[in-house]
């Protein structure tokens, strides 16, 4: 069954027949507290069913699945408080935004579904630091799988140095989150981690590095098991990335570029990051098979403008 796109004036909506497999929010109506950038919520398996979670109480600045960003010189798009070595985390006024400013494709070509648009990121003082050209495609990988693409190029605008980096470069311990960013549902606590060498808890294995990771979760209401699948791309800056992870206190999971090391873009120069996620009515067995095929997928396509 071939893909469907439709638009409004603030989301783009992905379908798979009758099943909404996406939707991503380019103009949130989000508070300045949480740093107001695009994210994908909802996001649903072939069969319909919820793999992602919006605004959880416990971190409002959450958004499904988002590219976010909490050390950004010391400025953070990421939302909430800062980290400060020696003092831990403080609420400053530096909650920077993500803005879209134009579309540049929205089509369904192919059996491929693609929306690609222009953001520029401007501190929460009103400075501008990057523009960005951001591609977010889907297509159906089988009866029981689709996978997503997430590409960006960011581009420093100012005439100074950026560094991108997080808690961890600014001196908290295991806690290198920062990038492309999935929250999973509630139901989803105490699921298990997947990597190349086995299963695990997020305490297990956060901060190993690994081209890919999966993890696999339970729903409410329906006897069913979902699993979501990240692959990092190989020319991605720090590959294979460290991973940010949870399962006991939360569903997480970040392939994290900066977990340990910042990331310097000089002036006027650009850095790309290119991504698949797999979302799969499956279970753990069936991780290593998702992966190579979004293995395949970043290995053919091509990167960004």
């Amino acid at each position: 069954m071939a893909l469907t796109l439709s638009r409004t004036d603030r989301a783009v909506s992905v379908a798979d027949g009758d099943v909404e497999l996406f939707r991503y929010v380019t103009r949130p109506d989000t508070v300045q507290l949480e740093s107001p950038k695009p994210y994908l919520d909802p996001i649903r398996t072939r069969a319909g069913h919820v793999v992602s979670l919006f605004r959880p109480w416990d971190h409002v600045w959450h958004k499904g699945l988002a590219w976010s960003l909490p050390v950004v010189d010391d400025e953070n798009f990421w939302g909430g408080p800062t980290y400060l070595r020696d003092q831990g985390y403080v609420q400053l006024s530096n909650d920077g935004t993500q803005a879209h400013i134009d579309t540049a494709v929205a089509a369904v070509e192919g059996h491929i579904a693609t929306f690609s648009h222009d953001l520029e990121w401007i501190s929460e003082g009103g400075r501008p630091m990057f523009v960005e050209r951001r591609t977010v495609t889907a297509r159906i990988l089988d009866d029981t799988a689709w996978a997503l693409t997430f590409k960006t190029a960011m581009t420093n605008t100012t005439d100074a140095a950026i560094s991108i980096g997080s808690p961890t470069t600014r001196g908290r311990e295991n806690a290198g989150y920062g990038g492309l960013f999935w929250r999973g549902p509630r139901s989803f606590t105490e699921g298990r981690l997947v990597t190349a060498t086995g299963t695990g808890t997020g305490s297990d294995v956060r901060g190993q590095r690994h081209e890919w990771m999966g993890f696999v979760g339970r729903h409410d209401a329906v006897d069913a098991t979902s699993l979501i699948v990240m692959t990092d791309a190989a020319d991605n800056p720090h590959h294979p990335p460290q991973w940010f992870a949870r399962s006991e206190e939360y569903a997480a999971l970040n392939p994290a570029p900066f977990f340990s090391e910042e990331l310097r873009v000089a002036a006027g120069q650009s850095v790309v990051f290119r991504y698949a996620v797999g979302i799969a009515d499956a279970d753990a067995d069936d991780a290593p098979r998702i992966a190579e095929a979004l293995r395949g997928l970043l290995m053919n396509g091509t990167r960004p403008d």
